[in-house]
């Protein structure tokens, strides 16, 4: 799936509220090179096989930072081959 890229004028944080907030119950997934400014953010809707992503200007440490901030826990997957990072919204207690 090619990623859409999201205009600049506004923060990263917002976009990624924003994307969250649509669809927050999805399984979201992110990837980026080493180093690199920006990650490519996921998600797969329940029930969904298409994945919807985008473009966001965050290095993958904030992007996993920003993920949990938003209440979701993230972790590499299981398969040792992969290097994305899989993240699940955490239940509300």
């Amino acid at each position: 799936m090619t990623p859409k890229f999201i205009s600049k004028q506004q923060s990263p944080e917002k976009v990624l509220d924003d994307f969250v907030s649509k669809s927050p119950t999805a399984k979201y997934t992110f990837d980026s090179e080493r180093g690199a400014p920006q990650s490519e953010l996921c998600r797969a809707a329940e029930g969904q096989k298409k994945e919807e992503c985008i473009m966001i200007q965050m290095q993958s440490k904030r992007l996993f930072e920003a993920m949990q901030d938003l209440g979701f826990f993230c972790a590499l997957p299981i398969d040792p081959t992969r290097t994305h990072m899989e993240c699940t919204r955490m239940p509300k207690t």
